[in-house]
């Protein structure tokens, strides 16, 4: 409260909020030469003992009014301006309220300052981001391995910091060990994500997340060969599957939708009664949700048809899964398995044909190379593969470089008798 007329202007009011309502007064007073201030924060601008109570002179009675003040007029615009005094004190221990409040919580919401060693807690923290952002488990599992990794690398040395330069000396151990180019890009893309979310959390710096961000690759050269089967082989392979029992049924359709549609094995196992349907006279797998989350349709052959209603009708499936488990009393489960089951199953087929070195990924390169030799268009096999870009369906081919009829095989110097 303001100190009343002849009490010492000096002493402090009894309460923070009451001095601070006199700090935070903006009123200017009549009989001063104190100027405003220009805000009410100025709290400097107005000392405790510049306040005292107002009170209007005969010359500042409105016109026309008695200039005596112990006249009624005069005592009763006196009063009305006390009213207003008080009400204007209300307000201001009011806006003193808030402020007082305002900037204790000011000092309990002090900003994080980024950091340029991070801990072990914090990469954690930053871990989980990156990989609650991911849509894909498998992006989430090779994530995970990525960042896992270099963790164990970035903790065994003490006192690293988090920068450009770190991660550099890392992928220079990574070239070091003879990974792949592949492998190696991989896991700095799951390290620049690292710190995106780090920055993005408040834990590193964004400085130090851009340099991070402009660590170049490792550069590719060259290109890896594939393995593909030809149509004999894949014969052979198909042929290593027994029809007699219901498992041989079971892996025979499944290597038969590997090799005749060119579905990826977590598309094969994920396959489902309800997407084989007709379209224009023909069966297909309509709209199959593919890597990326890419839909398309994949015609089916009417020898890959067969096979699955074979084993449909063995195992008497009629809606769900399309291949499911049995267990050692040849009974069928109700749900899907893992897309391991379908490498171990590939894997058992091709050693008893003799065939080695045969994962599921190849039945797919397969069906590819031999649309092709048999006459299809690029474009409709890419297509069939679900591939974005025609770049990445050329290399499924394998048809830049010709390993059966080389262009060193005959070229002259071959002994006469070969």
């Amino acid at each position: 409260m303001l100190p009343r007329e002849g009490a010492n202007s000096g002493r402090a009011c009894e309460d923070p909020i009451s001095q601070a309502a006199a700090l935070l007064s903006p009123r200017r007073l009549p009989n001063t030469t104190r100027e405003r201030p220009n805000s009410r924060l100025q709290v400097r601008a107005f000392r405790l003992d510049q306040h005292i109570e107002y009170r209007p002179e005969p010359s500042q009675i409105a016109q026309g009014g008695p200039a005596n003040v112990n006249e009624p007029g005069v005592a009763q615009h006196g009063r009305q301006n006390s009213a207003v005094q008080r009400k204007a004190r209300q307000e201001d221990r009011t806006i003193a309220t808030a402020w007082v409040q305002n900037s204790g919580m000011a000092k309990n919401k002090r900003k994080r300052n980024p950091k340029s060693v991070l801990k072990l807690p914090d990469l954690e923290q930053s871990k989980s981001a990156v990989l609650n952002s991911l849509t894909s488990q498998s992006s989430q599992r090779s994530y995970d391995h990525a960042i896992r990794e270099f963790i164990d690398w970035y903790c065994s040395e003490p006192r690293l910091a988090f920068n450009k330069t770190v991660v550099t000396r890392y992928r220079i151990s990574l070239e070091q060990a003879h990974y792949a180019s592949s492998t190696i890009n991989l896991r700095l893309a799951a390290i620049r994500r690292l710190a995106y979310e780090a920055a993005d959390c408040g834990l590193l710096s964004p400085d130090l997340a851009a340099g991070i961000r402009r660590v170049k690759g490792a550069k590719k050269h060259g290109v890896r060969i594939g393995n593909w089967l030809t149509a004999e082989q894949g014969k052979r392979l198909l042929a290593a599957f027994d029809n007699g029992c219901l498992r041989g049924k079971r892996d025979y359709a499944m290597v038969a939708v590997l090799l005749g549609c060119g579905l990826r094995r977590a598309e094969a196992a994920a396959l489902a009664v309800e997407t084989l349907q007709q379209r224009e006279e023909h069966w297909v797998i309509a709209d199959l949700v593919g890597k990326g989350g890419h839909v398309r349709t994949v015609p089916v052959p009417s020898w890959v048809k067969e096979a699955v209603d074979d084993w449909l009708n063995a195992a008497a499936v009629n809606t769900g899964p399309v291949f499911r488990a049995i267990n050692k009393a040849q009974r069928v489960g109700k749900s899907a398995f893992s897309p391991k089951v379908i490498w171990g199953v590939v894997k058992a087929g091709s050693s008893k044909c003799s065939l080695e070195n045969v994962a599921p990924h190849d039945l797919r390169r397969t069906c590819a190379r031999l649309c092709h030799e048999a006459g299809g268009e690029l474009e409709q096999i890419q297509f069939l593969l679900g591939h974005v870009s025609v770049q990445t369906t050329e290399r499924y081919l394998g048809c830049k470089q010709r390993l059966r009829n080389a262009v060193n095989d005959r070229i002259g110097l071959e002994p006469a008798n070969s």
